[in-house]
């Protein structure tokens, strides 16, 4: 395998993985910002009061994205599979 063609599989791949993983991250911190200012401003104080919205709220992200999910995910391998043979070189 060529060192370059390694640098771009990784480059490709690490740029899947954040592609993939940037919507949940970014709605699970959005709901634990909201939580925790709602906390502040009722001293409310329990920790385990974040934990289910943000749980549900990631559950209801992935039903929601779970077919563009799988596309992403499948091209992604097809892509890989149909590179395979330029590993060899």
């Amino acid at each position: 395998m060529n060192p370059d063609y390694a640098i771009e599989l990784f480059k490709l791949t690490m740029f899947e993985a954040l592609t993939v993983v940037a919507p949940f991250l970014v709605v699970a911190l959005v709901v634990g910002l909201v939580i925790s200012l709602l906390q502040s401003v009722t001293s409310l104080q329990e920790a385990t009061l974040v934990f289910i919205p943000k749980l549900l709220s990631v559950v209801g992200l992935f039903l929601v994205i779970a077919p563009w999910l799988l596309r992403e995910l499948s091209e992604f391998t097809i892509t890989c599979i149909a590179r395979m043979a330029d590993m060899a070189h």
